[in-house]
């Protein structure tokens, strides 16, 4: 039966595809809105049967019953503006698609986000009496967390599953712009010998570049994923991270010998508009994800940044 990856073009869907083609899945249709991005040069290489546009997949399953969707299409911007855009890319198209799912007995596995854990102040469990409580910082961690309220106040929770990815990074994100993550941005310029920045920190419990993040390179969180997908009875909503705050200093420190090149971090100033809305520590609880049965053992950052060091040197792709 097909498989429907929406964001397929994209960063996790098409590195998902990659992981799909490499198990013998082949029977996939792309749903996405590639426009005048670069996305493009994601999907080639990659077998698949067909693609869509977003706008088409309603009507198409109207007539067609896939196996399988894997749902990572949507606006991950978290600068992003305009919340009716949110609402109705990331929240409504999810619902629908859920809903759908459902009814029909499809598996559907989703794309939350870490951003729905806002700052931290109720931990980062996924269980869901937290998940009702959280507050996030963004219109896009909103628009997410929305879905998984939904999801869980209606029950749906427990005939799908959904991912709460934290801060993934790893190829195929280049066409993502200022979205993309700070090692794809600064790698070309430490391997120029120039400095790498990181924000300061407005908080004395932090010094300057030890904010932490829970960076997951891309190929962990397709395996923690994949898992899902060949075991459909596992049901919820998962975080999707190493289970371990690393620092910023941390992830230069990665880079600069990934690099081969002397360590040299300026500190700069964190925009205004930021500084109510940043995260200063993320730490992926998981335990649920572990007690799922899903044992993946995620590689430590500095191994993964050196894997990664390899594709942005090379311009290569999954």
């Amino acid at each position: 039966m097909e498989t429907i990856v929406t964001g397929g073009a994209g960063f996790i869907g098409s590195c998902l595809i990659a992981k799909l083609n490499s198990e013998g899945i082949n029977d996939i249709i792309v749903v996405d809105r590639i426009g005048k991005s670069d996305s493009w040069k994601n999907l080639s290489g990659k077998k698949i049967n067909d693609y869509l546009d977003i706008d088409v997949l309603p009507e198409y399953l109207k007539r067609k019953k896939p196996g399988l969707i894997l749902h990572m299409g949507a606006c991950s911007a978290t600068t992003e503006t305009d919340t009716s855009y949110l609402m109705e890319n990331n929240y409504r198209y999810t619902r629908m698609l859920a809903e759908y799912s459902a009814a029909n007995k499809v598996h559907f596995l989703y794309a939350s986000s870490g951003a729905t854990y806002g700052d931290g102040a109720f931990g980062y469990s996924d269980a869901n009496e937290v998940s009702k409580k959280l507050a996030p910082l963004n219109a896009y961690g909103y628009s997410k967390q929305l879905f998984d309220l939904f999801a869980i106040r209606t029950g749906l929770d427990r005939k799908i599953t959904g991912f709460k990815f934290f801060n993934v990074f790893g190829p195929n994100e280049y066409h993502k712009g200022d979205m993309r993550s700070v090692i794809a941005k600064a790698f070309p310029s430490i391997l120029a010998g120039e400095k790498m920045k990181l924000f300061k920190s407005y908080l004395k419990d932090y010094k300057d570049g030890e904010q932490k993040r829970d960076f997951v390179y891309i190929k962990d969180a397709v395996e923690m994923v994949w898992y899902f997908v060949e075991h459909p009875e596992k049901k919820g909503i998962f975080n999707i991270g190493t289970g371990k705050a690393r620092s910023w200093n941390d992830l230069a420190t990665a880079m600069f010998t990934a690099a081969g090149r002397k360590q040299q971090i300026e500190y700069i100033a964190m925009p205004e508009s930021l500084r109510d809305k940043y995260q200063y520590f993320t730490q992926a609880d998981v335990s649920k994800l572990q007690k799922s049965g899903c044992a993946h053992k995620c590689m430590e950052l500095e191994e993964s940044v050196k894997d990664y060091a390899s594709y942005l040197a090379a311009g290569r792709y999954i």
